[in-house]
């Protein structure tokens, strides 16, 4: 028969060994909140078990609750730091009840019901395991293997605790006065150190995930406006086929050098981050915005009918017209030039469509700038004369 206290040694030393190398990863990589959040629960586990062996050699209230309470505080810490890695931001959702049923396992427990107090806390832990399990299989998008493995050995360990309260619940035995020890205490033993030691491995390939995804994030933005840049298009639009519902409008900022030569690099990146900020206003599903470089942008609509597409450039110049950065020289507004290109019947290329866009903006340029017009001979006047 395993030993207890040796079940619970190795789950000290298994999660102490865990937390100083997830702590060790988050010094490398700062960003990595979820990382540091993960080693702090795991210590706090691994306080818990320290304090849960002293309550079993020497059984007392004020231990017992000690150990519930860190039991609970510990799984909470790690349901956040995969709320934090999913992008989940209402933690009240989890720290409230959590804190709530910690406070009733206090109470009760401190009035003699160290049993109940067990079987709430088991239940406790119990849904935040689950609630950890439903996150990653609901809201992970990138590499569902690790994902759904996370899931998985999360169900499997709340199981394991919700066997240690179900086995105090139908024995009845809602006063202890000494540590439980059954035959679910001890699978849950083996089953906490064996899914600790998997789930460590697995942040880690979490965390090197993030960062790939960081990283190619990086790689496919524009700094300066958020914006994805020229090597997103590509890689998005580059082997794509347009059809006659696909379009890429082209814009251009109307005498942008010499906004730049007047009121300085300054106030260009400026203009720039404000058209950036008015084309982000007309994102939604099928329309992607690009910045190309300099003081040119791209953005390509999908399923729409030219006359659709031709009216939400349009409604986009207008909407620059109307903005005003402000200067050390005054107010200043810009206007911005606009050519549409479309897929054809047959299919076009991006190459294709973004050259017929081109020659488009060309002609606006020539036609007194300002507007937005398409080869086909749609045309307006100028933007601001649109609206």
């Amino acid at each position: 028969m395993l030993d207890f206290s040796s079940l619970l040694l190795a789950a000290a030393l298994s999660g102490t060994c865990l937390s100083v190398t997830m702590f060790v990863i988050w010094f490398t990589a700062p960003r990595a909140r979820f990382v540091l959040t993960v080693a702090c629960g795991i210590l706090v586990l691994v306080a818990h078990v320290i304090v849960f062996w002293r309550y079993t050699r020497e059984p007392s209230p004020l231990l017992c609750q000690a150990a519930l309470a860190l039991l609970s505080l510990g799984f909470l810490a790690l349901s956040l730091s995969a709320m934090q890695y999913l992008g989940v931001r209402n933690y009240s959702r989890a720290v409230l009840p959590a804190m709530f049923a910690i406070a009733v396992c206090a109470g009760v427990t401190y009035l003699g019901f160290d049993g109940v107090g067990f079987i709430l806390t088991y239940a406790t832990v119990t849904v935040l395991l689950a609630s950890i399990g439903v996150m990653f299989w609901i809201k992970g998008s990138q590499d569902r293997g690790i994902l759904l493995v996370v899931s998985a050995l999360s169900g499997v360990c709340g199981v394991s605790f919700g066997l240690c309260g179900a086995v105090l619940l139908v024995k009845g035995q809602w006063v202890l006065g000494v540590a439980p020890d059954n035959w679910a205490e001890r699978l849950n033993s083996v089953v906490a150190v064996a899914c600790m030691t998997a789930l460590g491995a697995l942040t880690l390939s979490l965390h090197h995930l993030q960062a790939q995804i960081e990283l190619k994030a990086e790689t496919l933005t524009d700094p300066l406006t958020g914006l994805m840049n020229r090597r997103a298009l590509n890689s998005l639009y580059g082997e794509r086929v347009f059809g006659p519902f696909m379009s890429v409008a082209m814009f251009d900022l109307d005498h942008f050098k010499r906004t730049n030569d007047i009121y300085g690099h300054p106030v260009g990146d400026r203009v720039l981050c404000r058209f950036a900020a008015v084309i982000k206003k007309y994102d939604r599903v099928g329309v992607d915005a690009f910045r190309l470089g300099g003081e040119e942008f791209a953005l390509v609509m999908s399923r729409m009918t030219e006359d659709k597409a031709y009216d939400l450039a349009s409604r986009i110049g207008v909407a620059f017209g109307t903005e005003v950065v402000p200067t050390p020289r005054g107010p200043l507004r810009s206007s911005v030039s606009g050519g549409i290109g479309f897929g054809k019947e047959d299919g076009s290329s991006l190459d294709e469509v973004l050259a017929e866009a081109d020659r488009a903006l060309y002609a606006a340029k020539n036609d007194g700038r300002n507007r937005v017009l398409v080869l086909n001979g749609k045309a307006d006047g100028p933007a601001l004369r649109s609206a």
